[in-house]
């Protein structure tokens, strides 16, 4: 009867014992949680804030003795893994009911310590009772507990991650004056800075005050102050800003720890003892794109490595095939999801690459529930290989992502996803999908057949006094226009094209780009080869500009915002 203990019993640790079971019913097998709960809903914890999920308890997906019932599997929470002796087999675990301590032996060894948040301590303040990390449910609790029993309605929430905004976004659904803290220019590292603007708007728009590019330096009672030397009132401060892998076992019984401070692990998930296997948070994974190690706190590779795992345990071979990174957030209205490489990450491996930013409607415009959807595609020049994708919008912007992370997956190209048939109905998208649209408007810049600037360019161009032409309708130009831009209606370019200088580069938008595309090809192939289009146009300029112009008082470029 072979042997299993599992240290943690979340994510990782639970999904890695339930496979065993699955294939072993012979096999002893215990989990060893230090925490009061076992097999909880990590990602889910802050909408316990907001009252969208009613209680803590319905944040704990199994109990113990729910495991021993179904799985067979002895869960012991409350006992932590104090020491791996890797010569004897053995544990050394410590209750935290009356502190004794006993030794377990094993055959296999499974490690799913997850990690930690990190705690600066090195930031004044830093430990006092009204400062909160969340990473269990116990901590969700406390924090909610204190907020609710000291009628706390300022609240400071440092760093801009995911746990960092969703924390935001339900402090803020359940009326608390919420300020988020992000040291670096933008939120939401996985997303370029011009996406990330879009959120930056949304967060403004309900009540958020958010600051970044600015760090935490004190903690007071009542109040934070930053590194610029601002001060923000605060009841309650919540820690989001990373988290740091738990490797202490690890280390002290001499395992190998990657480049990346993760445990390093083989194709098997084996560490460099056979008989020890690490999955989750805490190990070092593999890059598929970059071809470097990285570590990626995501539960869906998780639940993939322990799958792999317990099948290797149990004789079963795994084809390890790397991480590529695909992620989902909602921030009030709007959803976010993204995929594979960024411009920073390609930038970063060294990958030529270029991109299509497209701003499509996720339906039919006669659809009631219509809405623009912001969708930045990502490839490799000259191969046309599919890099990355990130999409912001109403609508359902997973199932994009999820389409690209799939072509990533299968080695896709452009031309792959143009041809690529998806379902159609106009109650969920249009004929042709915003993935194809993506892939038509890449393979024109591949090709050489069009020209772009991004909107981050566009205050340049405004400043230096370019030439830009709005190709919208009047009345559209009217309502809020580039303050230098002159308008020449799409409907009157063939009519006045002798108005357009050939002797300059000319800069043409619309409102997401489309109209101003066909104004593009009328006046290339009408003789002109100074035409470029702005990719984003009038709305995308917009959102870009929108959040520095409002929080740094700078002169808009924009007569008015337009955002519709």
């Amino acid at each position: 009867m072979k042997r299993v203990l599992v240290v943690g019993g979340v994510a990782g640790g639970a999904s890695a014992a339930a496979r065993i079971r699955r294939l072993d019913e012979q096999a002893n097998i215990t989990i060893f949680e230090r925490g009061p709960h076992v097999s909880f809903s990590n990602c889910a914890l802050p909408y316990y804030l907001s009252g969208t999920i009613a209680r803590s308890e319905q944040l704990v997906l199994m109990s113990p003795e729910k495991f021993k019932k179904q799985y067979n599997i002895d869960v012991r929470t409350g006992q932590e893994v104090l020491s791996i002796d890797r010569a004897a087999k053995t544990v050394t675990v410590k209750r935290a009911s009356d502190g004794t301590t006993y030794e377990e032996a094993y055959d296999v060894l499974v490690l799913s310590p997850g990690a930690a948040p990190i705690v600066p301590s090195s930031i004044a303040g830093m430990r006092q009772p009204h400062v909160f990390t969340v990473r269990n449910v116990v901590d969700i609790a406390n924090l909610k507990q204190y907020v609710d029993g000291h009628s706390i309605q300022d609240i400071a929430v440092i760093g801009g991650g995911f746990i960092g905004l969703e924390v935001a976004e339900n402090l803020r659904s359940a009326g608390k004056n919420v300020s988020l803290v992000e040291a670096a220019n933008q939120i939401m590292a996985p997303f370029d800075y011009d996406m990330a603007q879009i959120l930056h708007k949304e967060l403004l728009d309900n009540g958020v005050k958010l600051v970044v590019g600015d760090g935490l330096k004190e903690i007071g009672t009542d109040k934070i102050t930053l590194t610029s030397g601002a001060e923000l009132p605060a009841g309650a401060v919540v820690l989001a800003i990373g988290v740091t892998p738990e490797t202490a076992l690890a280390k002290a019984c001499g395992l190998d720890i990657g480049v990346t401070g993760g445990i390093r692990v083989n194709h098997h998930y084996q560490t460099s003892d056979p008989n020890i296997y690490a999955v989750g948070d805490a190990i070092e994974v593999y890059n598929r794109q970059t071809r470097r190690p990285a570590r990626l706190a995501l539960a869906g590779p998780a639940q993939r490595q322990a799958r792999a795992a317990g099948d290797h345990i149990c004789g079963m071979n795994h084809n390890n095939r790397g991480v590529i990174g695909s992620c989902a957030v909602r921030v009030f209205g709007l959803n976010a999801a993204a995929t594979g490489l960024n411009e920073k990450t390609a930038q970063a491996a060294g990958i030529p690459y270029d991109f299509a930013y497209i701003i499509p409607s996720d339906r039919p415009g006669l659809m009631p529930a219509a809405r623009p959807m912001h969708f930045k595609l990502l490839y490799e020049v000259p191969t046309g290989r599919i890099l990355g994708a990130q999409a912001i919008g109403e609508g359902a912007v997973d199932k994009r992502i999820d389409v690209i992370a799939a072509m990533i997956t299968m080695g896709g190209d452009l031309e792959d996803l143009k041809e690529l048939e998806l379902c159609y109905s106009p109650m969920f998208g249009t004929a042709k999908d915003v993935v194809n649209h993506a892939a038509l408007v890449a393979l024109n810049l591949l090709y050489g057949k069009v020209r772009q600037v991004p909107v981050s360019a566009v205050r340049s161009l405004v400043e230096e006094g370019a030439v830009l032409i709005d190709v919208r309708e009047p009345a559209e130009y009217a309502a809020g226009h580039l303050k230098t831009a002159v308008n020449l209606p799409l409907s009157q370019l063939r009519e006045r094209m002798g108005e357009i200088p050939a002797d300059r580069p000319v800069y043409l938008h619309c409102r997401s780009s489309q109209r101003s595309y066909n104004a593009l090809m009328a006046l290339q192939n009408s003789g002109f080869n100074n035409i470029w289009n702005i990719s984003g146009s009038f709305l995308g300029i917009c959102l870009y500009e929108y959040y520095n112009d409002i929080t740094q008082g700078r002169e808009a470029i924009v007569t008015a915002y337009n955002f519709n």
